[in-house]
């Protein structure tokens, strides 16, 4: 009776879909569960229910996730609900157990070899065996092609042509990697090394190829729970399968729309694909936002529901459970450094207001873009820790670009151009303004130094003053000896240490964490997404990062760019993903209010591009409703008709030609050919007055009707 009743109290609190996923029948069952849905507890409950119920045992449960965090949790809630001893690891975790464990059988009485922490230095060598030299951050480039193709179950021999499938920017050319590839698999069982990859696969061989390992590991391991399904590996399915057996007693729980980690070989196909896998699977969906406010679900919904693509067939779209509160701001900068220097002053005053450091985050889309927060933060003395990657100073290129750059000032000419000074000596440690190297630790190097550069040009714009005399001053050019002394100032402000801040953090390592307050920065096309995202798969996976940056927030939710990267440089379209935008520039709120303002009256919807999908914000461009530079389609025999009506009623109304329609509205009339009011007044330009002045005659002339006809039907009032 009291194991009912323990059973009974897990039950308590449930909504409906998790009690349904909780009490489903023993077998394949797939929770698809959103942002802020509570998976953790759907998942644990559903395995403190069955053992309390007396269907499972404990310790025949193996609940494999991706972060021992996360297994932590799950560990720790499970025994919070009355049942210890299940067994709840990361895939590495759980393989390195069975691994050593079975090393003695399996080796035939010899030591398990040693387990690689980081494949960089191996890496490093096998690629000077084949005739490339690999700095620390090609070598980490060249390492993660090596993971990517070991978890998909990629030998040397078939890189080349598995990297060409799924579109790999590899950092050399693919034909090279796969050389290094291969060299770095005979160093590495010259050394008696394994990496991670190794010992999942030894985990699989042992299963696979020897019956009585087999046996006993699924003798140990019955009921089976993947958290995170959505990204599994092919080659953790693999040891999936080897650990099922054929057996069908497995829970996944997973979110396609928050698939972010394509690039290292995770794949959404077995989440998709599980109903079809399973036929006789339970499908539960987990649609409760227990996290967010609703504006901030209504913001994320928007979002992903214009996701196209395979994962898009399981978008769920989430429901706001928690009481209202503020609308997210969307704001509009001149330039970055206004950018992060706003970012910094709202985070101290919400610091002010009570809001905890710790429960501030600014979710940024590359790690390079840190620095100008980090600097911001610093002169605002808003605490701040960096999430998941060095702080910029500490980076070992920028640290040995200073140590260049300090050397330069012996050699570079005093009257070299600060800008052209700085490019000069980064050439010293292999840098030079040119396109990105492909890879994406050589990347992110490239782009640390190339804000050093961008930092340098916003330096050189405000002249150094300094004092002639006691009482005159003068100006003139900064040099790069008064350049490298302001970067050693700024890099000694910012290494004290922090117990607590603000996190800074790039998207993806923001994963499974949440805050009350977020800050999204730096949501320009080319940024956000990415200039890298070519292919419609990869657009939609920088889409679904923005989705999961948005989900972070419980309360107060900030989405800003900055028209230029600096002061009076070129424009830049805000991200093609943002649901809308203001009108204004600078700093202007899009929708939403400040506590203790009025919000603002002004607002407007985005425009896309019809035909590329990027957000448009020139006047003539939204008209036409795609970009100047993308293809027309205009039907340019309804165009002169309607150049035609529009003279004639011009004349009629005794106005010049363009205040009846301009020559852009034309243009997006003969282009769009809206055939119903609704798709008429969605043109910008044409409001509802010109609707009633003029609907029904264009619509006419959009359906054929001749110019004579139209006017022949239609008396125009005089304009005013």
């Amino acid at each position: 009776m009291a194991v009912h009743s323990g059973a009974e109290r897990v039950l308590a609190g449930l909504d409906p879909e998790q009690r349904s996923a909780v009490t489903a029948p023993a077998g394949p069952v797939c929770i698809l569960a959103g942002a802020g849905t509570g998976k953790t507890r759907a998942i644990t409950s559903r395995i403190a229910h069955r053992a309390l119920t007396g269907e499972i045992s404990a310790r025949h449960v193996l609940a494999v996730t991706f972060t021992a965090r996360a297994a932590a949790e799950m560990r720790a809630r499970l025994t919070t609900l009355g049942v210890p001893g299940v067994q709840a690891r990361t895939f590495h975790a759980a393989a390195l157990r069975q691994v050593r464990y079975f090393a003695p059988r399996l080796l035939d009485g010899r030591a398990m070899p040693e387990l690689l922490d980081s494949k960089v230095r191996l890496v490093t060598l096998a690629a000077a065996r084949v005739g490339l030299r690999a700095d620390r951050a090609a070598a980490r480039d060249l390492a993660g092609e090596i993971e990517w193709a070991k978890s998909s179950l990629v030998e040397p021999g078939e890189y080349v042509v598995a990297a060409a499938k799924a579109l790999r920017e590899t950092p050399h050319e693919p034909a090279k990697v796969a050389e290094v590839f291969a060299a770095y698999e005979r160093l590495k069982r010259g050394n008696g090394v394994i990496d991670f990859e190794d010992m999942l696969r030894a985990a699989v061989w042992g299963i696979e190829e020897h019956a009585d390992v087999a046996e006993q590991v699924r003798a140990q391991y019955r009921h089976f729970v993947v958290d995170e399904y959505q990204d599994v590996n092919p080659l953790q399915q693999r040891l999936l399968d080897a650990w099922l057996g054929g057996r069908d007693d497995l829970t996944v729980v997973g979110d396609a729309s928050q698939t972010i980690y394509s690039f290292t070989g995770a794949t959404s196909s077995y989440l998709i694909d599980f109903p079809r896998r399973y036929r006789d699977a339970v499908v539960v969906r987990l649609v409760r936002d227990y996290r967010s406010t609703p504006q901030v679900v209504g913001l994320a919904n928007a979002v992903i529901s214009q996701a196209r693509g395979t994962e898009a067939r399981l978008r769920l779209e989430l429901r706001g459970q928690r009481p209202p509160g503020p609308e997210p701001e969307l704001r509009i900068f001149t330039d970055e450094p206004a950018e992060a220097s706003a970012v910094a002053t709202r985070a101290r005053a919400l610091i002010d207001a009570g809001t905890p450091a710790r429960e501030i985050a600014v979710l940024f889309r590359t790690n390079a873009q840190s620095e100008a927060y980090e600097k911001a933060l610093t002169e605002a003395e808003v605490p701040y820790v960096v999430q998941g990657a060095e702080r910029f100073f500490e980076r070992a290129e920028v640290r040995q670009a200073m140590v260049a750059l300090r050397a330069a000032t012996r050699s570079i000419p005093g009257e070299t151009p600060l800008p052209a000074a700085v490019v000069e000596a980064l050439a010293a440690v292999g840098w030079a303004p040119d396109a990105p190297p492909a890879g994406g630790a050589a990347r992110e190097r490239w782009e640390a130094l190339a804000a050093l550069v961008q930092l340098a040009e916003e330096y050189a714009a405000a002249p150094a003053v300094l004092p002639i005399g006691e009482a005159a001053s003068v100006e003139r050019p900064v040099t790069l000896a008064d350049f490298t002394e302001e970067l050693h100032r700024r890099a000694s402000q910012q290494h004290a240490p922090t117990v607590e801040g603000v996190t800074l953090a790039s998207l993806h390592s923001a994963k499974g964490l949440e805050w009350d307050a977020v800050f999204l920065v730096g949501l320009s096309e080319g940024t956000l997404p990415t200039t890298y995202a070519r292919t419609a798969e990869q657009v939609e996976e920088e889409r679904r990062l923005l989705y999961v940056g948005i989900t972070r927030a419980r309360e107060w939710l900030w989405l800003s760019y900055a028209v230029a990267r600096s002061p009076g440089g070129r424009a830049r379209r805000p991200s093609r993903f943002l649901p809308q935008l203001d009108r204004g520039g600078g700093g202007e709120r899009a929708r939403g209010t400040v506590p203790g303002t009025r919000p603002e009256r002004r607002r407007t919807q985005v425009v896309s591009c019809r035909i590329c999908g990027a957000t448009l914000l020139a006047g003539p461009e939204r008209k036409l409703g795609r970009c100047a530079t993308c293809p027309s389609d205009i039907d340019e025999e309804l165009h002169e008709r309607l150049r035609e009506w529009r003279r004639r009623v011009a004349e009629a109304q005794r106005v010049p030609a363009y205040v009846v329609f301009t020559d852009a509205t034309l243009t997006a009339l003969a282009e769009r050919r809206p055939r119903r009011p609704e798709e008429l007044i969605a043109i910008a330009g044409i409001g509802p007055r010109k609707l009633g002045l003029y609907g029904e005659s264009v619509l006419a002339l959009v359906e054929g009707a001749t110019v004579e006809a139209v006017c022949s039907q239609k008396t125009f009032e005089i304009e005013p």
